[in-house]
C-alpha cells in the first residue's frame, strides 16, 4: 500500500486537533443558549423554578438584560411592559401577531335600555403593572388577554353602556360618563391581578339601519322645533327692542314738548313783563299829564286868571269875523228861533 504524503499526514493531524475544538465550541454555545435568557427592552422577566427546592414562580421581576438560568431547573417567562391595546372593532386588515402589543376582537354589541342593539367600536388601553401577579393569578403568555382583559372588558362595557338609551348615545357627555365608569370598574376588577386599565375610548357606534333612519328623522324634527323656538325668541326680542325704541322716541318727544312749553312760558312771562312795564309807563305819563292839567287849573283859579282866560279866548277868535246882534228890543234876535234867523239873513229854503 502506498504511504500517505506529508501533506496528507499534516491534514490528518490538524483534523484530529480541530474536531475537539469544534465540539467544545458547539457545546459551549449550547450551554450558553440553554443557560441564559435575554429580556428585551419593554419586557418583564419572571423566573420559574421547575424542580428542586423553591419550586414555583419567583416574586422577583427581572429587568431588560441578559440573565443566567440553570438548564432544566429554571425557566424565564416574558411579559410585556409596554402599553397594551385591546381593539374592539369590525374593521378589516388589522391582523396582529400574538407578540405585538395590540389585540383586535369584533366590535361589541350592546343592547340599550330600550332593547335596541348598537354596535360600538371601543379601544381599551391597559398595561401590566405586576407581572408576578398576572402569571400566578391568570397564567403565562397571552392568557391575560383571553382569560381576563377581553371577557371582563366585554362584561363591564355591556353593563355600563347598556344603561344608556338609544338617544343618549348621541350625547357625548353620557357616552363619556359611561366610559369612565367602565374604566373604573375594570381597574377595580383587574388591579388585584396586576393589570391597570388606563383608558376606555368610544370611537364609533352604529344603530340598526331602520332605527338609524328613525333617529335621524326625529333629530331633524327636534332641530326644526328648536329653530322655530329660536325664531320666536328672536321675534320677541325684536318686539322688545322696538318697544324700547318707541318708548325712547316718546320720551324724546315729551322732553321736546316740555322744552317748548318752557320756552313759551318764558316768552309769555317776558311779554307780560313788557306789557306790564309799558302800562306802568303809560300810567305814569297819563298821571303826569293829569297832574299838569290840575296844576294849570289851579293856576286859572288864582287872582288875575280872567285876564289870561280872555287872552286865550282872543287868541282863539283871532281871524274870525264877528257879527253882533241885539238880543232884545224890536230888532232883537233870538238865536234859538231858527225861522226868524233865516228870514233876517234872507236864506231861502230849497
Amino acid at each position: 500500500m502506498r504511504e500517505p504524503s506529508k501533506a496528507q499526514q499534516f491534514i490528518r493531524r490538524r483534523g484530529r486537533l480541530l474536531w475537539p475544538l469544534v465540539a467544545m465550541l458547539g457545546l459551549g454555545l449550547f450551554a450558553y443558549s440553554s443557560c441564559t435568557v435575554y429580556v428585551r427592552p419593554g419586557q418583564y422577566g419572571v423566573k420559574q423554578v421547575i424542580v428542586g427546592s423553591g419550586q414555583g414562580m419567583q416574586e422577583g421581576i427581572y429587568a431588560p438584560g441578559l440573565h443566567f438560568l440553570t438548564p432544566g431547573v429554571e425557566r424565564m417567562h416574558i411579559m410585556p411592559a409596554e402599553l397594551q391595546v385591546l381593539e374592539m372593532s369590525d374593521a378589516s386588515g388589522s391582523g396582529h401577531e400574538p407578540t405585538t402589543n395590540m389585540r383586535q376582537v369584533p366590535a361589541i354589541k350592546i343592547q340599550t335600555s330600550e332593547g335596541y342593539t348598537v354596535s360600538v367600536d371601543i379601544t381599551v388601553l391597559y398595561r401590566i403593572e405586576d407581572a408576578y401577579k398576572v402569571i400566578t393569578q391568570i397564567g403565562p403568555g397571552r392568557l391575560y388577554e383571553d382569560s381576563a382583559v377581553i371577557p371582563r372588558s366585554e362584561q363591564q362595557l355591556r353593563r355600563k353602556f347598556g344603561e344608556l338609551d338609544a338617544e343618549q348615545f348621541y350625547q357625548g357627555d353620557f357616552r363619556e360618563k359611561a366610559a369612565l365608569e367602565a374604566q373604573r370598574l375594570l381597574t377595580d376588577e383587574l388591579s388585584p391581578k396586576g393589570i391597570h386599565v388606563t383608558h376606555v375610548l368610544v370611537r364609533q357606534y352604529r344603530y340598526d339601519q331602520r332605527y338609524q333612519e328613525a333617529i335621524e328623522s326625529r333629530k331633524i324634527q327636534d332641530q326644526t322645533v328648536f329653530k322655530n323656538r329660536a325664531e320666536a325668541a328672536a321675534a320677541q326680542e325684536e318686539a322688545k327692542k322696538n318697544t324700547i325704541v318707541a318708548e325712547g322716541a316718546a320720551q324724546v318727544q315729551t322732553e321736546l314738548a316740555r322744552g317748548d312749553a318752557e320756552v313759551k312760558k318764558i316768552q309769555s312771562e317776558a311779554d307780560l313783563y313788557k306789557r306790564t312795564k309799558d302800562a306802568e309807563g303809560r300810567l305814569k305819563v297819563e298821571l303826569a299829564k293829569a297832574q299838569g292839567i290840575e296844576l294849570e287849573n289851579k293856576a286859572l283859579r288864582v287872582g288875575g286868571s280872567e285876564n289870561m282866560v280872555g287872552l286865550k279866548m282872543a287868541e282863539t277868535l283871532n281871524g274870525v269875523e264877528l257879527i253882533i246882534l241885539p238880543s232884545d228890543g224890536e230888532n232883537g234876535t233870538n238865536p234859538l228861533d231858527l225861522n226868524s234867523m233865516l228870514k233876517r239873513f234872507d236864506v231861502r229854503g230849497q
